[in-house]
């Protein structure tokens, strides 16, 4: 019989628990070490969340991570739907397979997000994303009987990888009046303003969490041009605050970085902005040593490949629109505050 014990966000030992749960059950490809996985049980800005440990025998064989955002931060446009929940990740070894353990943590975390008043449960791609969705590689059939589906018009989203050790400026980039460099402190005025014009929502939502943490400012890449910052995207390194194996570039030769968001002003598309930002962002990371550069999370397949980059890893995008209750019955409030306090050994608002 499978007991279910919750997770502690700040319990050293669970941090051990759930990354050697999570690297057996999806393989050394998927490897995460314990520092990723407190980086990913740390609860961000304005989220909450939860988790439990399936236990049989005495033994942990799976766990499984729910979390949600509560409505709009910092003024501007939502960060997330109100409805929707993320399933972050759900995992049971595989001589533990089939026996409805990952059956009883799914059914506990659709429980818990209806409890606080979701619809869709999201697979992957929280906040603090363990993936950007369900890894072709994974037991997908799984989901689909749980009644999960492809969601969008570009469900299908892929990881590209690089060895920048001979990497050298494409030929077609176009000349721009421009100033590429890592960011410094005198930029965040300037990226605030920028997020807050441009990407309002997720990406400055993700821009305000890295100062939040302390990071490092220096792992933004900015683009000047002659009247303002008008691109920017973020860089990871293996020193960088956040872990650069949580994009796993296991086939890919150390040392590993990664660059992703590219952003530019959206009257300065199609100049060459972006293309600009990118080298100067690879030539900064091959400089710093970096081999292996992961870009993720991205359906645009040809743009990356003009850079020399080749598909790693396909993931699926997966949701599922959670029943209201027993017999289709709405929960009441009480019933979602039971269940709230039920789920709050893991659960912290900031």
């Amino acid at each position: 019989m499978v007991e279910l014990m919750a997770i502690e966000a700040e319990n050293a030992e669970h941090w051990n628990a759930t990354a050697e749960l999570w690297t057996r059950a999806c393989g050394k490809g998927f490897m995460l070490s314990p520092r990723a996985l407190a980086h990913n049980l740390g609860v961000p800005m304005g989220a909450e969340q939860a988790g439990r440990f399936a236990v049989v025998d005495g033994e942990r064989v799976g766990f499984v991570l729910a979390s949600l955002l509560a409505g709009k931060l910092n003024g501007h446009a939502d960060v997330a739907p109100r409805d929707l929940g993320w399933l972050d990740a759900i995992v049971v070894v595989q001589e533990f397979q089939r026996r409805g353990i990952g059956s009883a943590l799914l059914e506990w975390a659709h429980e818990w997000l209806r409890g606080q008043g979701r619809t869709v449960s999201r697979l992957c791609g929280g906040l603090r994303p363990f993936a950007p969705g369900t890894a072709l590689e994974w037991n997908v059939d799984f989901f689909y009987a749980h009644g999960y589906a492809s969601r969008g018009k570009n469900p299908i989203v892929r990881d590209f990888g690089h060895d920048l050790r001979d990497y050298v400026s494409p030929a077609f980039l176009r000349a721009a009046d421009v100033e590429c460099r890592p960011a410094a402190e005198s930029d965040i005025d300037a990226l605030r303003e920028f997020y807050g014009r441009e990407f309002p929502g997720r990406w400055e939502y993700e821009f305000e969490q890295h100062l939040r943490d302390g990071a490092r400012i220096a792992d933004y890449m900015v683009l000047y041009s002659e009247r303002a910052l008008d691109a920017c995207c973020v860089m990871t390194f293996e020193d960088s605050l956040r872990p650069v194996e949580r994009f796993y570039p296991a086939p890919l030769p150390r040392p590993w970085g990664q660059v992703g968001t590219v952003g530019v002003s959206a009257d300065r598309r199609n100049a060459g902005y972006g293309s600009r930002l990118l080298d100067a962002s690879l030539t900064h990371l091959r400089e710093r040593g970096v081999r292996g550069c992961i870009i993720d999370w991205t359906h645009h397949v040809g743009y990356y490949e003009r850079f020399g980059f080749v598909p790693v890893r396909r993931y699926e995008v997966l949701t599922k629109e959670l029943e209201t209750g027993d017999g289709g019955r709405r929960t009441t409030n009480d019933e979602r505050r039971r269940t709230k306090d039920e789920g709050t050994a893991m659960k912290r608002q900031t």
